[in-house]
């Protein structure tokens, strides 16, 4: 009779604490959103600030973002905790995607070298003066001086490739740029996963295992983004639906990314891999125009948007009192850095210029600004936070790479403008800008003064408010030809500068002809432009 009578009431406990158990985690889903959405209001709020009041437009919005978390924390105010999952499993491989997307392969080929050069060898040499560096001058173990040095080779020059996009800065200064951070960011995680090991004391340095671990390493990577990066390009031969192939290519940024990792590569550099072949391949024979417009435009929000959250929350991550405990040993690391970082540049620039005669030599002018423009950011980060708890030297590794990256995001990141001004990289790149935007209102001018024309002649408007409006425009457009004849007049450079605008529209109207021959099937392969070579004579 007890025994019966004691059933219903644990059950009655049991459903309870269940009940109990399901509000505390509905309670905890609804706190986490409240702060996602919280940090997506403040992010997205002072990243269109940004861009609409003018006196900042000359700060990034990323280093304002930055600025703002940092604000918060000054007051302490935690929005949301920075695990290093986070950044490298959600935030990481929208950023590295769209950056691969948009480099030509055309570029990348050409500047291959330097780019392998910095991203290779420049990791090693930012490793070996840290580690030189820490030990001798700032006391530091061995596990604490490669692990910052690992971490802190891992460049991130977000801020300054979009003050570059901004400002006009030749494109090739901005693919080596970017093409090193890319391939950079792969070769810094796989080197601190190297390390980590040696610095836990459960692994020993061998030269031949390290290098044949990298190979590994490097070539599933590889062998994975191309798989997938191909499977995709011939799958979108398939069909024309915008919103399934932009979505395709949101899956195969992180999808590469898991399956690398899980096979045991980089999934940083698969995800380059598919995205390079995506960009430079598959949306030319899988993608009509409009789809990878359509594309282009939706990665560029993605990456602003993911940006937006980034930095705002690497800002507010940062602990001032830990910094002032090991201020010394970020003083010292930063000066080891730059050095590393100029050894790098300038040497290996001078290397490649040596053994590939055949190209532009790289000039000590951009070598300056590639030199100061190598920023540490959100992988820095990641990798310094991922440091297993049970290494003592944690805390000081996460305050000494959280002190140098803010080093160089607030005083090289913000320096930056002046030194492209003072070395006089800059040059026409604002002029030519202007231009292209009178050249991109004519073009839509004249499309409205068509599509006008073409109501009126259907009788879909009144003749008087056709002609009205029509007269409108073609003042608007007239007016616009004047201003742009001046300019051509004032500047004769800006002739030359149409004529190659004009050129590069003409290849694209031929490499867009023949992958649409693809689409259709009557081509097995994509034909290199004929016009190539008699648009240059």
């Amino acid at each position: 009779m007890f025994l019966d009578s004691a059933l219903p009431v644990h059950s009655v406990l049991a459903t309870a604490a269940t009940a109990v158990d399901l509000v505390t985690e509905n309670e905890a889903i609804e706190e986490n959103l409240r702060q996602f959405l919280l940090v997506l209001s403040v992010s997205l709020g002072v990243a269109t600030l940004s861009r609409v009041v003018s006196w900042l437009r000359n700060i990034p919005y990323t280093l304002l973002l930055l600025l703002v978390g940092l604000g918060l924390a000054v007051l302490n105010v935690r929005l949301v905790n920075l695990s290093p999952e986070l950044i490298l499993f959600i935030f990481l491989p929208p950023l590295l995607f769209e950056a691969a997307w948009n480099i030509k392969w055309e570029n990348l080929k050409r500047d291959w070298v330097p780019i392998v050069l910095y991203a290779v060898i420049g990791v090693v040499i930012c490793i070996g003066a840290l580690l030189w560096g820490l030990i001798n001058f700032a006391g530091a173990s061995l596990a604490t001086a490669l692990l910052v040095g690992a971490s802190l080779s891992a460049t991130d020059p977000v801020s300054v490739v979009a003050l570059f996009r901004e400002l006009g800065v030749n494109k090739r200064l901005t693919t080596l740029m970017e093409g090193e951070s890319l391939f950079n960011d792969g070769v810094a995680v796989v080197a601190f996963n190297l390390v980590l090991g040696i610095a836990l004391g459960i692994e020993q340095f061998d030269l031949s295992v390290t290098i044949a671990q990298f190979l590994v390493f490097t070539g599933i990577a590889v062998s994975t983004g191309a798989l997938i990066g191909f499977g995709i390009s011939f799958l979108t031969q398939r069909f024309d639906l915008p919103l399934v192939e932009q979505s395709l290519t949101l899956v195969s940024a992180y999808g590469t990314y898991i399956i690398a990792e899980e096979l045991g590569g980089s999934g940083v550099i698969a995800v380059v891999t598919t995205a390079l072949i995506l960009g430079n391949f598959g949306s030319r024979i899988g993608m009509n125009p409009r789809t990878r417009l359509v594309v282009s435009e939706f990665w560029e929000f993605l990456a602003f948007f993911v940006n937006s959250i980034v930095f705002l929350l690497i800002g507010d991550q940062v602990q001032f009192s830990s910094l002032g405990n090991y201020l010394d040993s970020i003083l010292i690391a930063i000066a080891c850095m730059l050095l590393a970082r100029l050894i790098s540049v300038f040497g290996l620039s001078f290397f490649s210029n040596m053994i590939t005669p055949d190209n532009t030599d790289i000039g000590w002018q951009d070598q300056t600004v590639l030199w100061w423009g190598g920023l540490r950011g959100s992988v820095s980060v990641a990798l310094a936070l991922s440091v297993p708890t049970i290494l003592v030297e944690r805390e000081e590794i996460i305050s000494i790479v959280f002190g140098v990256m803010l080093f160089t995001l607030l005083v090289q990141g913000l320096t930056t403008k002046p030194l492209l001004e003072a070395l006089n990289l800059l040059g026409d790149q604002p002029l030519r800008q202007e231009y292209m935007q009178g050249v991109a209102r004519r073009v839509a001018l004249n499309r409205v003064i068509s599509r006008i024309k073409e109501l009126m002649e259907r009788q879909e408007v009144d003749n008087e408010f056709g002609r009205y409006q029509l007269a409108l425009v073609e003042g608007q457009v007239k007016k616009l030809q004047e201003e742009m004849k001046k300019m051509q007049t004032k500047y004769p450079e800006l002739q030359t500068f149409a004529a190659e605008q004009v050129k590069e529209e003409l290849l694209a109207i031929e490499s867009d002809t023949y992958a649409e021959l693809i689409r259709a099937g009557q081509l097995k392969d994509e034909l290199a432009p004929l016009l190539q070579d008699v648009l240059t004579e």
